[in-house]
């Protein structure tokens, strides 16, 4: 399992929940998934050098997504990226054969799914909020106002290898393209990989909270 990151900004388009019609999420697949910081805030870490420098919180929230499969018995985590305001993900439902499925990720356990994406989303958010607040109470974190997480989360059905390389490349070069990233507030162009994944499908879906 490796750590690494996108994003899109959400500023110009509706939150609105624009699930695909006749998908079950309980079933097996593979999702690139990516959740924001509320207001697009960095209190995840800094760039430097195009070298992530997560803070004490964002060293929580990458704890969190190292250990998501050992909540659960059939779901893991191919790559991740935390970066200053945003995280990004590979999940993986390990049960059936949609999409790229099991047969990509040498998941050697696969399992009947109990949990939908957007149970896993929410669970991340609520364990990691809970941690942060946590903090703030100690008083070694900045407070935050509202919720820490946006609403939703922006998710994309991985259906082919080529697609689930470029993405996994994409996550592992993200703290280098932080420049073009729609999350940054002062990013100075469009990433090319954002315009393929806009082409391709873009999806907001509710995770509840």
């Amino acid at each position: 399992m490796e750590g690494w990151a996108t994003q899109r900004d959400f500023s110009t388009h509706h939150r609105h929940s624009t699930r695909l019609r006749g998908y079950d999420y309980s079933l097996a697949g593979m999702c690139f998934v990516t959740i924001c910081i509320s207001d697009r805030a960095c209190l995840l870490g800094s760039m430097s050098a195009g070298r992530m420098d997560l803070t004490a919180a964002g060293r929580v929230v990458e704890n969190e997504f190292s250990s998501t499969p050992s909540h659960y018995d059939a779901v893991d985590v191919d790559r991740f990226v935390v970066m200053p305001n945003h995280a990004h993900a590979i999940i993986v439902l390990a049960a059936g054969p949609i999409g790229v499925g099991v047969l990509e990720t040498d998941i050697d356990r696969p399992r009947m799914a109990t949990l939908k994406l957007g149970d896993i989303v929410r669970d991340f958010k609520l364990r990691t909020t809970n941690l942060y607040r946590t903090g703030v109470k100690k008083g070694l974190w900045p407070r935050y106002p509202g919720t820490l997480w946006q609403r939703n989360y922006h998710e994309h059905i991985i259906r082919r290898t080529e697609s689930l390389n470029r993405i996994r490349e994409y996550i592992s070069l993200n703290p280098l393209r932080w420049e073009l990233d729609r999350e940054n507030p002062c990013r100075t162009g469009d990433d090319p990989f954002d315009l393929w994944l806009d082409s391709i499908g873009d999806d907001t879906a509710d995770d509840g909270i």
